[in-house]
C-alpha cells in the first residue's frame, strides 16, 4: 500500500502547528544523531522555532567553534 503525496502547505492551526514542529524537530535531532553514530561523521543541525527559540545538535563541540568562524 503506497502512501498519496501530500500537499505542502502552512498548517494554519497556530497548536497543531506547533505540534507539528515539536514532533519534525524531535525526528530531525534523532536523525542527525543517528547519522552521526553509524556515519562515523560530524553532523551539526541548528533550527529555530517561530518564537525565535534556538534548537541545536552537534556531535563534536568543534563542530561550533568552526561554524563560528564563519558566521560570526
Amino acid at each position: 500500500m503506497v502512501r498519496g503525496k501530500i500537499q505542502m502547505k502552512l498548517i494554519e492551526n497556530t497548536t497543531s502547528r506547533q505540534v507539528t514542529f515539536s514532533k519534525r524537530r524531535q525526528g530531525l535531532l534523532k536523525k542527525a544523531f543517528e547519522l552521526s553514530v553509524l556515519c562515523d561523521a560530524e553532523v551539526a543541525v541548528i533550527v529555530f522555532s517561530q518564537k525565535g527559540r534556538l534548537y541545536e545538535f552537534s556531535s563534536s563541540d568543534q563542530i561550533f567553534m568552526g561554524i563560528s568562524l564563519y558566521f560570526p
